[in-house]
């Protein structure tokens, strides 16, 4: 994924996902669920590359950012719990998708209680 537009149809592959603008600014794109509204991803362009902010627990968010070269503390969000993926030529797909899907679940609705 190496366009703003595959980040964003990827998220939209999630179920219940939809895009949003909210900051009247077509820089931010907003990847938000439809049960509860809130985000799990902020896709922009930040210093010439294309920037992700994905919510991930904090032990593993910094973990990540040991790991993975292009994990750093969250531009502009709480840096315990966000993160944001800075996308070049040569960051795997594979780690962009699995860490969207983590900020995915733990954003997601919660099932009503019985």
């Amino acid at each position: 994924m190496n366009t703003k537009q595959e980040i964003i149809d990827y998220c939209l592959t999630l179920a219940g996902a939809y895009e949003d603008y909210p900051f009247n600014d077509p820089n931010w794109t907003l990847i938000r669920h439809k049960g509860n509204n809130k985000t799990f991803a902020f896709i922009f362009y930040h210093k010439d590359k294309i920037w992700i902010n994905i919510k991930g627990k904090p032990d593993w968010n910094e973990f990540n950012r040991k790991c993975f070269s292009f994990v750093v503390p969250a531009y502009h969000m709480n840096k315990t719990h966000w993160n944001s993926i800075i996308i070049s030529d040569n960051t795997p797909d594979d780690v962009v998708k699995g860490l969207i899907r983590e900020s995915y679940e733990l954003t997601k609705p919660k099932k009503k209680q019985q």
